[in-house]
């Protein structure tokens, strides 16, 4: 019997112009918002967030899309303007959630308390990632990267994250305490190695990617937005939305290396729409 479990979720779709998650290198920001490209371009791609199994507790990585977002279950424009805080997000990617799709139905399903959750791992505070914090505002602990939410708080950071998403709960901002990744920035969460959270920048300052390690070495990688598909770390196709290219070129670089390892189990980007919910065994 494996010690470890994690649960794949997805907790709704979001609709983005196809340069947001693929522009590549050369892609202008205006570009990969979609907002001057055609509506039938556009795709829509899994939002996902993942409950981990541990012997130590219960760890679930990001949160999806709230409730508030389609509160009758199907697309709502006016609700999810209202939610996000911002027209300009709204044109930039839109969402949507189905009945017993959130995060906490999702677990209730399972049987499990969100005040059961002893922490909600944020790799970063966009909002396809922390719009589903009012969700499980009832979890024991909120962690989120220190540089994560210096970067939010940048006035050029305004158009892109809304502290409502996030302000009904205590963050614990916390300051890298390890040197793995692409530039030496890790945080052991449970301090024995199982449990890292990797600083991976260039779409987001603090963004990380979790590693998952059992007993014998054997790893899962959830590296969140620092790609968004198998194919971005195949063929090195970095995103349309970065705060820094070159930092993103070094993590996509470090997500390859980590994936072709013999150890990897498994190597998941959130928004992949290739993967299909399911239970990995660790």
């Amino acid at each position: 019997m494996s010690d470890i479990k994690i649960h794949v979720f997805h907790t709704g779709e979001v609709c983005v112009a196809p340069d947001l998650p693929f522009g590549g290198d050369n892609c202008t920001a205006v570009k990969a918002s979609g907002i001057f490209g055609k509506k039938e371009d556009r795709l829509w791609l899994p939002v996902s967030a993942y409950l981990i199994e541990h012997p130590k507790g219960l760890f679930l990585v990001d949160t999806g899309w709230a409730r508030a977002m389609s509160p009758e279950g199907v697309f709502d424009k006016k609700a999810q303007i209202k939610s996000l805080g911002s027209w300009v997000l709204y044109k930039v990617n839109q969402g949507r959630i189905g009945m017993g799709e959130c995060i906490d139905e999702q677990l209730a399903a399972m049987g499990v308390a969100t005040s059961d959750i002893d922490a909600v791992l944020l790799t970063h505070l966009d909002c396809d990632h922390a719009n589903g914090i009012a969700q499980v505002a009832d979890a024991k602990r909120f962690v989120v990267a220190a540089d994560e939410v210096r970067f939010a708080s940048k006035a050029s950071s305004r158009v892109r994250y809304n502290k409502d998403w996030w302000g009904m709960v205590e963050l614990d901002a916390v300051e890298w305490n390890g040197a793995l990744g692409p530039f030496g920035k890790s945080f052991d969460l449970l301090g024995d190695g199982s449990i890292q959270l990797i600083n991976i920048p260039g779409h987001a300052d603090g963004l990380f990617a979790v590693k998952v390690t059992n007993g014998e070495g054997k790893f899962v990688l959830l590296f969140s937005d620092g790609g968004y598909a198998r194919k971005s770390w195949e063929e090195q196709i970095t995103s349309g939305i970065a705060a820094d290219k070159a930092k993103q070129k070094r993590s996509l670089a470090w997500i390859r290396e980590q994936s072709l390892d013999p150890l990897c189990v498994e190597s998941l980007a959130n928004h992949d729409p290739d993967i299909e919910p399911h239970v990995i065994e660790l």
